[in-house]
């Protein structure tokens, strides 16, 4: 069973005045099959987390270690960590002009996967997983998320997730952006890979109404660089019903 281990991770990033640490000691396990909300107000480091993990080089980690199935993520670059298995959605999908969708899935795949699909069978793959996504075909052709709406951007992000099927992946709220038809569909996108068994997942949000979709087997509160709480699907029920406030003040439950 694959299993993502954070301990005790501390991250700094470098401001006006020198190194200010964000992350203050992150302690949280996740295993194959199993869906973590990490909940939280902004500036709290929940986007962090993700980043830190997938080996973003604004982020030092200054302490901590971070392993998947044994391995330590923090000694590989980050095509290695997307080779052992990790996968990120990001919030804000960068534009790859030049770079079509097709091209860009089939080349992921292969460095994934260690050879390159059999081409017949991958333009199948990807037309069935793309009609799940009520994606057009046509979309394939588009450059890397150039021009693409917010609801776009979300879809290929889980058309890659679909495609790509890693151990552990991370979703920095990929609800933000989107409209209640685009959520949904997105959701179901990632029940689809959820209910395989076969991936962890760690979904990053602000706000429940994803979790009306996606129900989560554990929910984390994020405040001050560390988790707070953690509890089961209720937890979130009571983030609905009361807010941050009472994790904000001092930085633990009241």
């Amino acid at each position: 069973m694959a299993t993502l281990e954070i301990r005790d991770l501390h991250v700094s990033v470098e401001g006006e005045n020198g190194p200010k640490e964000i992350l203050k000691g992150v302690d949280l396990t996740v295993k194959q099959g199993e869906t973590h909300a990490i909940m939280g107000p902004n500036g709290s480091g929940k986007s962090t987390l993700a980043y830190s993990v997938a080996g973003h080089p604004k982020y030092t980690v200054t302490g901590g270690s971070v392993t998947l199935d044994g391995e330590d993520l923090l000694d590989m670059a980050v095509d290695e960590r997307a080779r052992a298995g990790l996968f990120l959605a990001m919030q804000y999908p960068v534009e790859v002009p030049g770079v079509t969708v097709s091209n860009f899935l089939r080349t992921s795949a292969t460095a994934v996967r260690g050879e390159a699909p059999k081409l017949r069978t991958w333009v199948k793959e990807v037309k069935e997983a793309m009609a799940r996504l009520s994606m057009d075909p046509a979309f394939a052709e588009r450059n890397v998320n150039e021009g693409f709406s917010g609801g776009e951007k979300k879809r290929h992000e889980i058309l890659q997730l679909e495609l790509l099927k890693p151990k552990i992946a991370i979703l920095d709220e990929t609800d933000s952006g989107l409209d209640v038809d685009a959520l949904r569909i997105v959701s179901e996108g990632v029940n689809r890979v959820r209910d395989s068994g076969e991936v962890g997942t760690l979904l990053i949000t602000h706000y429940t109404r994803i979790l009306r979709y996606i129900k989560p087997d554990h929910v984390h509160v994020f405040a001050g660089g560390r988790i707070v709480e953690s509890g089961g699907a209720e937890l979130a029920d009571k983030l609905e019903e009361e807010g941050y406030a009472a994790y904000v003040k001092g930085g633990t439950p009241q």
